[in-house]
């Protein structure tokens, strides 16, 4: 019986054993199904991730690399796996990579540092790398993964951001010195002017005056580059063609530049209009010329060239300051000793100069700046030690037709006594202009705030009033120039500021015909010229 039990039992333990045998191969075949899936579905992640990725073994040899990073670097993945890493590495930074990924591969923490990475073509791009650990089971590090963010475009608008607000800043600082130095020097070259009038032409002390007058006005002329730098100038726009300006400024180059110095130039065709100072435009150039003799002492070529050029938003928004739109760019190039980036980094800043001391005031660039800035337009500067300088001026295209520009002041002239009010707050400054307005054949009152002018103006016939823009009080110059176009329509007025700010064109554009602006410091003659003109207009 037992016997016959055991061998009864025997088909159905083995039937038992095949069941069990089949629900575990499908259990197995299940849990491989789920692993393969999972596996693809992390592949393709990897892949899908936005960022570069790379699994790097102990050896620095490159085990996965995602699809971002066969984008970033430039190297397909059957290309870099099995490969070192250490190809997208300059070559400057590569001991410094062999020693940090040596700490992270013995199981440092992970760490994210900023440094340059190296794309297949040369190209350099910043990116924050990441590395991390990955361990085994047993505690052993097996790989190492390392992610990549390039933040290259973001450094360069950061940097670009904190470059306009100190040049914003500096302009400002800048702009108020002047203001302020105008003032003073509108006193002295004022009262230079009278003391002329009381001495023998033919003396010593006409000769004292003279030599203070000249270094009074060379002040003020290193004032207007300051003004200038802070696109406070006042300009004098005019349409006008960018290639008969450059043609015509040929001979006085090659005269200034010297024989070592070869000009050439490269001159678009039917370029467009520009509206600009001209004689602004011309110093620019000039001064862009004369910094690039002093890069080629040894002579070289200097080219200035001309084209239309259409600027999108993408190209614009890449250059912090420039709108996009039509420009008409100029191209003054050389072939001279280049600049590092740290010279690049300051060229337009006020004062700012590299060459020894009495060989120049700093200046010159600065006003470059200020005036393509002032004009709409913008600069650019591209510069390598040994391959010379490209400087780029770009000059908004003129679309509506432009007024022609006023006429040229009439001769100095005398009053026929008529009444000028002079206002201004500065006690030192008014005496010196109601003193010249005397001399000049005005009857002159004088009131030191814009409350004071109103004031006479209620009780005396006044024919022009000349005030000062910027005062103390509620109302200024403005304030006041409005107040009597309303009020006394037939009355005159001229304005006069040592802060001719960009601000001044347009409140001045709003007002009729009677307004005009005098900038500071002025000489006794301008002034006279403009109150005729002031008259007769």
């Amino acid at each position: 019986m037992l016997m016959h039990g055991q061998i009864g039992d025997g088909p159905e333990k083995l039937e038992g054993l095949a069941e069990r045998l089949e629900a575990e191969c499908d259990r197995r075949s299940e849990v491989e199904r789920e692993l393969k899936e999972t596996s693809e579905l992390l592949h393709a992640t990897f892949d899908a991730a936005p960022f570069p990725i790379q699994i790097v073994g102990a050896d620095l040899r490159v085990v996965m690399w995602n699809a971002a990073a066969e984008s970033a670097f430039g190297y397909p993945a059957a290309e870099m796996i099995g490969n070192s890493m250490l190809k997208t590495v300059p070559d400057e930074f590569k001991d410094n990579v062999r020693e940090g990924f040596g700490e992270i591969a013995s199981g440092a923490p992970s760490r994210r540092v900023l440094r340059p990475v190296l794309h297949r073509d040369g190209r350099r791009r910043e990116a924050y790398v990441c590395a991390a650990p990955i361990f085994a089971p047993d505690g052993r590090v097996r790989a190492v993964v390392v992610t990549f963010e390039d933040v290259t475009d973001q450094l360069k608008i950061e940097a670009q951001l904190r470059q306009a607000q100190k040049m914003e800043a500096i302009g400002n600082l800048t702009g108020g010195i002047a203001h302020d130095f105008n003032n003073l020097l509108a006193i002295i070259v004022g009262n230079l002017d009278l003391a002329k009038l009381t001495v023998e032409p033919t003396s010593e002390a006409a000769e004292l005056v003279e030599e203070s007058l000249t270094a009074a006005l060379r002040g003020a002329e290193l004032t207007q580059r300051l003004l200038a730098f802070a696109r406070r100038q006042p300009l004098s726009p005019a349409r006008l063609s960018v290639n008969e300006l450059i043609t015509g400024m040929v001979k006085f180059l090659e005269r200034t530049l010297g024989e070592q110095i070869t000009i050439g130039l490269e001159l678009g065709s039917d370029l467009w209009p520009v509206d600009a100072d001209a004689a602004q435009l011309e110093t620019a150039i000039v001064n862009l010329a004369t910094n690039a003799r002093d890069a080629m002492q040894k002579g070289g070529t200097l080219t200035i060239a001309s084209r239309n050029r259409r600027l999108d938003e993408d190209y614009a928004a890449g250059t912090a300051g420039l709108l996009p739109g039509d420009y008409v760019v100029i191209e003054v190039s050389d072939t001279g000793v280049g600049m590092t980036p740290s010279v690049l980094g300051q060229i337009f800043e006020p004062f700012y100069t590299t060459k020894e001391a009495g060989k120049g005031t700093g200046l010159g660039l600065s006003m470059v700046f200020g005036f393509l800035k002032q004009s709409g337009g913008h600069v650019t500067v591209y510069s390598e030690p040994g391959l010379g300088t490209t400087f780029r001026l770009y000059l908004p295209r003129a679309l509506a037709e432009m007024a022609e520009p006023p006429s040229s002041l009439p001769d100095a002239a005398v009053g026929a006594g008529e009444v000028v009010l002079a206002v201004e707050d500065n006690d030192g400054l008014r005496r010196v202009v109601v003193r010249q307005l005397r001399d000049l054949g005005y009857r002159v009152f004088e009131a030191e705030s814009a409350a004071a002018a109103l004031a006479l103006l209620e009780c005396e016939r006044i024919d022009l009033v000349f005030t000062d823009v910027v005062m103390p009080g509620e109302i200024d110059g403005f304030g006041l120039a409005q107040a009597v176009l309303d009020h006394y329509p037939s009355t005159k007025i001229v304005l006069t500021s040592g802060f001719p700010d960009t601000k001044l064109n347009g409140a001045l554009a709003a007002m009729t015909d009677q307004v005009r602006l005098l900038s500071k410091p002025y000489r006794k003659d301008e002034l006279a010229r403009l109150l005729r003109e002031a008259f007769e207009r």
